[in-house]
């Protein structure tokens, strides 16, 4: 009988506790060395304390509103833990990381776990060793034994951002810190693009979608059409978790999971949102003040990566309005120009013969972004131009949304060029506060800018600086009289190359008119008659000193509006005149600060005494006229009798200063219009001169661009938090020198049906 050999299990779980020892004091070894920067440098204390990330500069509202951001990569605005929704941290840790508030940056329980089952279940990774990979890590590798080391550095920055934060820090830093696709890098831009508001805002349902993205965010995204499904199962993972640790009872889980997939799908990028022509202007300030205001260091703040704060003068809920008067207003009048070019041989040009159009098109392909960049490339002209006469596919603009189409790029120029464009600028003229600001009918495929950019003729709305500068010189009154009759100026007066007789549109004359009639009708005679007086030099300075900063030419025909302005120019101008005589510079914006909070600059608005007080009282009294028994009396128009464009019945009651403006074949369409504490104005035309209406009956500045205005202002007037004055201009505190009472056309002599005559053709010279 043999013997049976004995086993010594001694031996063998001496073995086992050696390993796992052994095991245990190389991961040790392995976590000093990686303290010690034996895989590569770790950060310093001085970068845990202020970890280094591009922030996003952020513009914001007089009301409070992110109007935008200007960003290269990262559209990143770190928000703090107060300003977390308590059911989005909770949803969070329940989902990513369920012992977070017990493990001290590594999770060795889950880590066990994760070993055991070979990763299958996931890598244990906390949410702070996530945050330590999203701020000091270079990204992923394919090489194992670089992600090794990877992962040991991670666990050395974990422990170090767990002694150096709390706990709710360190959860808002990763919420900060975490992409989420579509620009959006951080939980505030994700909130206000994927939902449109802001991250406190967030009900259940869609703090788990962001939630859900966190694990993968193109794999599990909601907007995506292709993963949309995953997106929802993974959301209702979120809520089973939730459920699994307390944070929702069974029944709401059960709910929850059978609700549908909602987004608000909101993108942020330089060409959407509000206020984008009035972003882009500020960039190019701003990053000119960067240059002149380096920072303590001496370098350059860098508007895309440091988190600036921008505080702008433009109010959200304004700029909201003046945008969709000018869409409501812009596609309906489109509609009329598109009918009107289906009889025009030649559209959507006017007065062109067919060498000066073929001209226009050679100008307007070499201006494009496909022949400069081919240019750039070394391609020939004969390359360039096969390629802009080649059929491609392409998204084009319409006023029914974007359409895919297929034509070539050349047929795509004249296509944008059958686009009326208009802007709007809107001035608080006691502050000098630019309030809203429309440069056109869509950043995205109109870039040039027709507030500030662009100057274009502005016709009879530079005639209230002629009856100004002759009330404030000569004391000129409203009801001063002068004849209607063809007036002519001999070109030795002014150095003119020939004399200059202007005509009035209605080629109408006889009997005398008072200043007040001749402004309201556009009287090209009496304004010809009242710049003589004055002399042209003493109009232009006038001009200049109230707000025009191009320089106007002293002749006589500015008296009709033969000078090029921009937009802006105007209404600030005109904002001294609704400002008693007092001009104060346009703003842009009110103070910047850095990421910390720290004001930068506080900006305050240059001011100049133009005219007297009475001056400009007496300048809008006659301005008043022009709504109430001139070319602007549309707005006055009960609810019977509705704009015969816009289709909306106006029915102003309340004191209004204005003027309308139509330079030479219906080129550009103004209307300047003025309130005591706001003063709005509008262009409308063609991007071309020869883009026009026809007529005058849609082509007048009445028809063009008065209804944007009064759209907008009925918008603004329903809106009581606005504070927009419906009250009358105030009289000067000493008693009026000038006789502004004159027996004028009132507006309820306009009889019910009457066809309302109004007088156009501002440089018919």
């Amino acid at each position: 009988m043999t013997k049976k050999k004995t086993i010594n299990f001694s031996t063998y779980i001496k073995w086992f506790w050696g390993i796992i020892l052994g095991g245990f004091l190389f991961i040790c070894l392995l976590f000093l060395l990686a303290s010690w920067g034996v895989f590569g440098d770790l950060p310093s204390f001085a970068e845990l304390e202020n970890p280094k990330s591009d922030l996003a500069t952020e513009v914001i509202s007089a009301d409070g509103k992110t109007l935008g951001k200007y960003y290269v990569k990262a559209n990143r605005t770190p928000i703090k833990y107060k300003d977390l929704p308590p059911i989005l941290l909770k949803a969070l840790i329940a989902t990513e990381d369920e012992r977070f508030y017990e493990h001290s940056g590594i999770d060795f329980r889950g880590l066990a776990r994760a070993v055991s089952k070979l990763g299958t279940e996931g890598g244990a990774s906390t949410i702070t060793q996530q945050l330590a990979k999203n701020l000091f890590n270079q990204g992923g590798t394919s090489n194992k034994l670089v992600r090794l080391t990877q992962k040991l550095k991670e666990w050395v920055v974990a422990v170090k951002l767990e002694r150096q934060y709390t706990k709710e820090e360190i959860a808002t830093m990763y919420l900060n810190t975490q992409g989420f696709l579509f620009n959006a890098t951080g939980i505030r831009s994700a909130a206000r693009i994927y939902f449109g508001k802001e991250p406190r805002d967030l009900d259940v349902q869609e703090a788990a979608i962001l939630v859900a993205m966190l694990k993968n965010p193109r794999q599990y995204n909601p907007h995506r059409e292709r993963s949309k499904e995953k997106s929802l199962g993974r959301r209702n993972t979120v809520f089973s978790q939730m459920e699994k640790n307390g944070v929702i009872t069974e029944e709401e889980k059960d709910s929850l999971q059978k609700t549908p997939l909602r987004i608000n799908f909101t993108p942020e990028s330089h060409s959407d949102g509000l206020a984008t022509y009035f972003r882009e202007n500020l960039k190019q300030r701003l990053k000119k003040w960067a240059k002149e205001n380096p920072k303590d260091n001496g370098q350059a703040y860098n508007i895309y990566k440091d988190g600036l704060k921008v505080y702008v003068t433009i109010d959200s809920r304004m700029q909201k309005y003046a945008e969709e008067a000018s869409r409501e207003h812009m596609s309906n009048l489109q509609s009329y120009f598109f009918e009107e070019q289906k009889r025009n041989k030649t559209a959507p040009f006017y007065d062109l013969d067919k060498k000066e159009i073929l001209n226009n098109m050679k100008r307007a392909k070499r201006r494009s972004v496909r022949y400069k960049r081919m240019k750039i490339n070394g391609k020939s002209e004969k390359e360039i131009e096969k390629s802009f006469k080649t059929d491609v596919d392409m998204r084009v603009f319409s006023w029914k949304g974007d359409r895919d189409t297929v034509m070539t790029p050349y047929d795509s120029i004249r296509y944008y060029k059958h686009f009326l464009r208009s802007g709007l600028v809107s001035i608080e003229p006691q502050t000098g506060h630019i309030k809203a600001w429309v440069g056109g009918i869509s950043n995205k495929y109109f870039k040039y800018d027709a507030v500030e950019q662009q100057k274009r003729q502005v016709g009879s709305t530079f005639k209230p600086f002629v009856y100004a500068t002759a009330i404030n010189q000569l004391k000129m009154s409203p009801c001063d009289k002068l004849p209607n009759v063809l007036y002519t100026i001999p070109k030795e007066k002014y150095g003119m190359p020939e004399d200059w007789t202007p005509k009035n549109a209605s080629n109408e004359y006889g009997g005398e008119l008072t200043l007040k009639k001749g402004l309201a009708g556009s009287v090209n005679v009496i304004s010809a008659q009242l710049i003589d007086k004055v002399s042209p030099v003493n109009v232009a300075r006038l001009a200049e000193s109230a707000g025009i900063t191009s320089k106007v030419d002293a002749n006589p025909s500015i008296a009709l509006g033969a000078v090029d302005l921009s937009l802006i120019e105007m209404v600030s101008a005109y904002s001294t005149f609704a400002n008693k005589g007092l001009r104060v510079s346009p703003m842009m914006i009110t103070r910047i600060e850095d990421k910390n909070g720290t004001v930068l600059e506080e900006f305050v608005p240059e001011t100049k005494e133009v005219l007297s007080e009475e001056s400009s009282y007496v300048i809008l009294d006659l301005m008043k006229g022009v709504t109430t028994g001139g070319s602007g009396i549309r707005l006055r128009l009960p609810y019977k009798y509705p704009d015969y464009i816009t289709g909306h019945p106006y029915n102003f009651t309340n004191p209004i200063a204005g003027k309308t403006g139509t330079t030479q074949n219906q080129s550009d369409g103004w209307f300047m219009g003025i309130v005591p504490n706001l003063v709005t104005g509008v262009w409308t035309g063609g991007e071309d001169r020869a883009t026009h209406f026809a007529g005058i009956a849609k082509g007048q500045g009445a028809a063009m661009s008065l209804p944007t205005w009064a759209l907008f202002m009925k918008k603004c007037y329903a809106d009581e938090s606005l504070n927009i004055s419906q009250e009358d201009f105030e009289k000067p505190s000493e008693a009026l020198s000038i006789n502004v009472n004159c027996d004028e056309v009132k507006e309820e002599d306009v009889k019910e049906g009457e066809e309302i005559k109004v007088e156009e053709g501002d440089t018919d010279f």
